[in-house]
C-alpha cells in the first residue's frame, strides 16, 4: 500500500497511527500541501479532492478520506480491532471520533486558515486566536462527553480505538498554537497513555520523512 499524505496534517496522522496499531507495512509517499503540492500534477491528477491522505491500495484502488480509510483498514485487517463490536459501544466510539474530526478539525485545517489570513486579511495573531478559541471549545465538550464515560486507560476502554486516533493528532496540531488544555483530565490522560505506545510514537510527524522539508 502507498500514503499519500503530509506530516502535520492531522488526517494523514490518524491514518498512520491506525497502520501503527494494526502492523501494516506501507509506502510513505510525501504530498506537501502548505506549499500546494496537492493542487499540482503528479498527485492533483490521481486525487479527486486534492486532499490528504490517500490510500493506494496493491491493486491500484485508492480511498480518499480518513475516516473512510480506517474503517476500511478495520474491515479488511480486523485485529487489532479500532472499534468495539457491540453496535451501542460502536456508535459511541464514532460519536466521539467525530467530535473531533467533523466538529474541531474541520474550520481550523490548514485550508480554512490560509483562507482566513489570503482572502479575509485576517492577521496572524487573529488567526491564531480563532484557532485556539475553537480547538478549546470543542475538547472542553470532548471533556464532557468521556466524564459520562466509565473511567479508562484510553478514551473509550482499555486498549485504543478510532477515538484516540483522530485524539493525537488533534492535541498535537493544538501544541504548536499553544492552545490550553487545562481543565481536560479524562483527554489528556488519554493523550498521554497513547504516547507511551510504539505506535503513536512511531507515526508522530517528527518521525516522517518529509517533516525537514
Amino acid at each position: 500500500m502507498k500514503l499519500y499524505n503530509y506530516f502535520r496534517s492531522s488526517a494523514s496522522f490518524r491514518v498512520r497511527i491506525a497502520l501503527e496499531l494494526k502492523g501494516l507495512a506501507y509506502e510513505y509517499v510525501p504530498v506537501h500541501i502548505a506549499k500546494g503540492d496537492h493542487k499540482q500534477a503528479p498527485y492533483a491528477l490521481i486525487s479527486a479532492d486534492t486532499l490528504v491522505p490517500m490510500l493506494e491500495l496493491d491493486d491500484g484502488r485508492r480511498l480518499s478520506q480518513s475516516m473512510a480509510i480506517i474503517e476500511y483498514l478495520e474491515a479488511v485487517h480486523p485485529a487489532p480491532a479500532l472499534l468495539p463490536a457491540d453496535a451501542y459501544a460502536k456508535a459511541q466510539v464514532h460519536a466521539l471520533s467525530q467530535s473531533i474530526a467533523c466538529e474541531i478539525h474541520p474550520i481550523n485545517n490548514l485550508r480554512v486558515l490560509k483562507y482566513l489570513v489570503r482572502e479575509l486579511k485576517v492577521g496572524e495573531d487573529a488567526k491564531n486566536v480563532w484557532y485556539r478559541h475553537w480547538v478549546r471549545e470543542g475538547l472542553v465538550a470532548f471533556e464532557r462527553q468521556l466524564a459520562q464515560l466509565p473511567a479508562s486507560t484510553y478514551c473509550f476502554g482499555d486498549a485504543p480505538t478510532l477515538v484516540d486516533c483522530c485524539l493525537v493528532p488533534q492535541i498535537f496540531n493544538g501544541k504548536r498554537f499553544d492552545c490550553d488544555f487545562s481543565g481536560l483530565p479524562r483527554t489528556m490522560a488519554a493523550f498521554d497513555a497513547c504516547m507511551k505506545l510504539e505506535a503513536f510514537q512511531k507515526a508522530q510527524p517528527s518521525f516522517c520523512p518529509d517533516s525537514e522539508a
